[in-house]
């Protein structure tokens, strides 16, 4: 039986993650995979999973058990923790169907409305990337890195839509602003 390699990580033995990646990568594939979405949620949670390992190799000890069985139990234990903050945060709905929501049923005020409905109506004139990308950061909270992954893009490419996006609705709505004020000024004059 060969050594066990949580010893030497956390002794820092720049060797260990190496060995640990040969012996127990396979394993940690596996079992991630099985409560994997998809390919990429799987690479995610072998991640994380290294990382709780690096952090609690000391935690190890070989006279109480095997190190597959610890390896194993800290791989399902992450596994759960990422279910249980998955299954916490509110389900995403499709920008389409939340520009069918009256925005009046809503809010309760007519001026938010009224803002809510401009935001709408000048979201719906980006392109399709920039507005996804909106929806996904504004409406359902995932992190520039989320995104990047859920939609296959490069993280730089997700920051530029985030932004050109809202420069964009901040723009249109100063637009619709001022045509607002100098309307009123009109119609008082």
């Amino acid at each position: 039986m060969p050594d066990p390699v949580l010893p030497r990580i956390a002794r820092s033995d720049p060797r260990a993650t190496q060995d640990l990646l040969d012996r127990y990568g396979s394993l940690l594939w596996s079992i991630a995979r099985r409560h994997a979405t998809d390919a990429a949620d799987a690479e995610d949670a072998v991640q994380e999973i290294l990382l709780d390992l690096w952090s609690k190799a000391d935690r190890f000890d070989p006279t109480v058990g095997a190190e597959a069985s610890f390896i194993t139990m800290v791989a399902r234990r992450k596994l759960i923790d990422r279910h249980r903050r998955r299954a916490a945060r509110p389900q995403p709905q499709a920008l389409d169907e939340a520009l069918e929501v009256p925005a009046a049923e809503s809010l309760a005020t007519a001026d938010k409305t009224e803002d809510v409905t401009r935001v709408l109506d000048v979201m719906r004139e980006l392109p399709k990337e920039r507005r996804r990308v909106l929806d996904l950061s504004l409406r359902v909270g995932l992190s520039h890195d989320e995104i990047a992954t859920k939609l296959g893009l490069a993280l730089g490419t997700v920051k530029s839509h985030a932004r050109r996006g809202l420069m964009q609705i901040r723009d249109a709505l100063a637009r619709v602003g001022a045509a607002g004020t100098a309307a009123a000024r009109k119609g008082g004059a």
